[in-house]
């Protein structure tokens, strides 16, 4: 046996009860955990799952043979003369030659033309891989996946592990892919084939004490309004959000479906806001009606049914945006899409400002805070002082002398200034004391050497003196005296 499969066949059991010969071609997929998957050379646009062992071979061919027998209606599409095989499921049961079931033919989905619904809902994304970015591209990938939930349900199959990961779209119309359908939960005539895999994030609040063998519908309508929602929010999860509080205990996504904390809901939840540019203000009542069933205690979870309608009606009643022909809006409150982008490039300047703003510690710039730079600054400020001290000491100096020849300067100015008596004269030396000090006061930040009380009292004090010695001497005061005394 190689790698390419060649010159193996197996016998295909159809559902019908024929049977035919199967011949493996190139290996296309070296599968997960269940199987690879190979090109049928003998059937083309068929493939063929091979298990990887045959250990579960009754319980494989039990699942197989309700699947063959309880097939979903939803036959493959035409779109411009390409048909598109939307899901792949069995068609055959594939035994080897010992009558184990080694696996099962399945149609070929041509998986390089489709994508992961995930990429759909980032724009970065979407345009790292060329994917259209009009919106109502999202809604109609939501209503085909609502579509084919639908299907399923209708059979009484659930894929529990439903998940955008798990899901494709092809590129040029936004088609459902889906694979590895032997891993959904299968309704058999007497009792159900359970499904093994169910992924955090999209497990329903009730389902945390559950295995994935208990789990049916309810999961599904949960995952399905989680995968619309995202779909419809630009990829936010409806429970993740702002927790409102700084020291709040973080809570994983799924940790907060347990505890219903759904941020978007007709309420506020406790524990966090919605995401800021979330756009579930703008969508349509009857949308955010349905999400509040899906997500919020006590609710009646909408059907894939209600979602398949919901949308359907949703897409022939969208709005077109006059700004930007990629956008669609849902209500009289306008174009969500351009509110939220003009919301997050408003947040961008101011972000792209900060960071232009220094960061400052105690009113310092950081980058003033480097060694090199605070022993600059050191040296400048100390030339500056010194600078500062000298002049300061220049003004001290002519300031003493000043007060030293205050009696000269005086002088020629004795007539006047003993016409207007004491009194005036005392009442002048004491707002020139207080202007001096106020003087003092005011430069002492500027002036290192005034900052020194010792100083600047001494100062003051001098000049108290001489100006009493200047008045004295003018006002002839020791004569004046006398001729009192007499």
């Amino acid at each position: 046996m190689t790698e390419t499969g060649a010159e193996m066949t197996y016998n295909a059991v159809y559902a019908d009860g024929s049977f035919g010969k199967v011949l493996l071609g190139e290996l296309i997929n070296k599968g997960g955990a269940s199987g690879k998957i190979y090109l049928v050379a003998n059937k083309p646009g068929y493939v063929a799952k091979i298990f990887h062992n045959t250990a579960k071979s009754q319980t494989n061919r039990r699942k197989l043979e309700a699947m063959l027998l309880n097939k979903p209606n939803f036959a493959p599409v035409e779109n411009d003369g390409v048909q598109y095989t939307q899901i792949a499921w069995p068609e055959a049961i594939l035994d080897d030659e010992r009558g184990f079931c080694a696996g099962y033919l399945m149609p070929l989905i041509n998986m390089d033309e489709a994508v992961s619904l995930d990429h759909l809902m980032q724009k970065a994304i979407r345009k790292k891989l060329g994917l259209p970015e009009k919106y109502a591209y999202r809604i109609f990938a939501a209503y085909n996946v609502a579509s084919m939930v639908t299907s399923l349900h209708k059979c009484g199959h659930y894929i529990v592990d439903l998940k955008p990961s798990n899901v494709s779209v092809y590129r040029s119309n936004m088609l459902v892919a889906m694979v590895d359908c032997d891993g959904f939960s299968i309704r058999g005539e007497n009792n159900r084939y359970p499904a093994e895999f169910v992924s955090e994030e999209y497990i329903y609040p009730e389902g945390m004490s559950q295995s994935c063998a208990e789990m049916g519908e309810e999961q599904d309508k949960f995952a399905l309004a989680v995968i619309i929602f995202k779909l419809l929010n630009n990829g936010i999860h409806p429970f993740s959000g702002m927790p409102r509080k700084n020291d709040a205990e973080m809570l994983t996504i799924q940790n907060r479906i347990e505890q219903y904390h759904y941020a978007y809901g007709l309420w506020p939840d406790s524990y966090q806001e919605p995401h800021p540019y979330s756009l579930h203000d703008y969508f349509d009542k009857a949308t955010l009606e349905l999400f509040e069933r899906a997500f919020t205690k006590g609710g009646r979870r909408p059907s894939a049914y209600e979602w398949q309608e919901h949308l359907y009606k949703l897409m022939h009643s969208l709005k077109q945006c006059k700004k930007n022909p990629n956008h669609v809006y849902f209500t009289s409150k306008g174009c969500g899409l351009c509110m939220t982008e003009e919301k997050f490039y408003h947040d961008l300047s101011d972000i792209k400002k900060q960071k232009q703003t220094p960061e400052k510690v105690r009113g310092i710039e950081v980058s003033e805070l480097s060694a090199e730079k605070v022993q600059k600054n050191k040296e400048e400020k100390l030339a500056l002082d010194t600078k500062l001290n000298k002049i300061t000491a220049a003004g001290i100096a002519a300031y003493m002398l000043f007060f030293t020849f205050l009696y000269k300067i005086l002088e020629p100015m004795a007539e006047p200034i003993i016409q207007i008596g004491l009194g005036i004269q005392a009442i002048l030396t004491t707002l020139l004391l207080l202007g001096i000090n106020r003087l003092f006061h005011k430069y002492e930040d500027h002036a290192p050497l005034l900052k020194n009380k010792t100083l600047t009292d001494m100062l003051q004090v001098y000049a108290l003196i001489c100006i009493i010695i200047a008045l004295v001497s003018i006002n002839d005061i020791p004569k004046n005296l006398l001729d009192l005394a007499q």
